[in-house]
């Protein structure tokens, strides 16, 4: 099944937890902090949203940091994806 973001909504997909420390300590699934850092899957195509022009700054591919209750989770095909709007998005991480 694929998902095709409407308007200035964009689709993300949460970064998998490191499984070591820095100092090499392999770390159990319970212990592993979720990182709040997403891959971005998909864009919508911006538009005219409440009269005001959204042009989309990120692009497929990019790694950011969205608001941490921001978006809406959905399941597709077994892989958990998150639903935001550009605005929610924080920042681009480089």
């Amino acid at each position: 099944m694929k998902l095709i973001p409407l308007a200035d909504r964009v689709i993300v997909k949460q970064v998998e937890a490191e499984e070591t420390t820095k100092g090499g300590i392999i770390l159990t699934s319970a212990a592993q902090e979720k990182p709040q850092i997403f891959e971005v899957i998909a864009v919508g195509p911006g538009g005219v949203i409440d009269g005001n022009e959204v042009a989309m700054t990120v692009k497929t591919g990019d790694k950011v940091i969205t608001g941490k209750y921001s978006g809406t989770q959905v399941k597709i095909d077994g892989v958990e994806l998150t639903i935001v709007r550009q605005q929610d998005i924080l920042a681009i991480v480089e």
